[in-house]
């Protein structure tokens, strides 16, 4: 504890360029797994062939990725860019099918009745499509958003400063204290995020929360007419 309170600056900073790093790339996943997951939708027989393809670029090895992307982009192997943009990749790998599965649950009859009330094709996906998928979507940001944050760590291997930096620093002059700070702040830094993705989602989309409520009594009266 001795170790933490004289660091407490270091750490602040630290888990603020930690975050600076994870938080571009999960914007970044989001917004581009929306545009594939129409096409996925929209062109079945690509459907399969995209959705695989990314999903197998999780299983690229994190660190070797960090290595290669500087070759690649043209930047420094010490360059936070390399991160954001192998967090990226690696946040499109979960968040393309979670994208796909979550519009392609919106029925034909709603994309119908939005049709018939005068939305058009680009409206009804803004307004209708995307609020439905609503709570699928923010299922699957959750999931990027720990992800990347747990992956940011390995990029102190290679020097770019992180929580992952507390681990390296730990086991190279062996202070303990440095190697806990470094693990607790990644879990806390990741818990408090997706609790603000949460709370985001509540405000967003307060429809889900009656939907909740809702299903629950309409499956009672259900059973009830049922056994009647």
């Amino acid at each position: 504890m001795s170790w933490i309170l004289e660091n407490l600056d270091t750490i602040g900073e630290l888990t603020l360029v930690h975050l600076a790093l994870s938080l571009p790339a999960v914007v970044i996943a989001f917004l581009v797994s929306i545009p594939l997951a129409w096409i996925a939708n929209r062109i079945r027989v690509l459907r399969e062939p995209l959705l695989t393809g990314t999903g197998l670029l999780y299983a690229v090895p994190s660190l070797p990725l960090f290595i290669l992307l500087p070759a690649l982009v043209g930047t420094s192997v010490r360059d936070p860019l390399n991160v954001v943009i192998a967090l990226s990749i690696f946040g499109l790998a979960l968040m393309v099918r979670s994208a796909a599965e979550a519009l392609d649950a919106v029925t034909d009859d709603v994309q119908t009745s939005a049709t018939a009330i005068g939305f058009s094709r680009v409206g009804r996906f803004f307004a209708v499509e995307l609020s439905l998928a609503g709570p699928a979507l923010l299922a699957g940001v959750r999931v990027v958003c720990v992800s990347s944050i747990s992956l940011v760590s390995v990029s102190a291997v290679l020097g770019v400063n992180s929580l992952g930096s507390l681990f390296t620093d730990g086991f190279a002059r062996d202070i303990i204290g440095s190697i806990l700070a470094g693990i607790v702040m990644t879990v806390v830094l990741a818990l408090i995020c997706d609790l603000l993705l949460v709370l985001a989602g509540r405000l967003l989309m307060p429809w889900n929360k009656n939907a909740a409520t809702v299903r629950p009594r309409l499956r009672k009266r259900r059973t009830q007419e049922a056994a009647a």
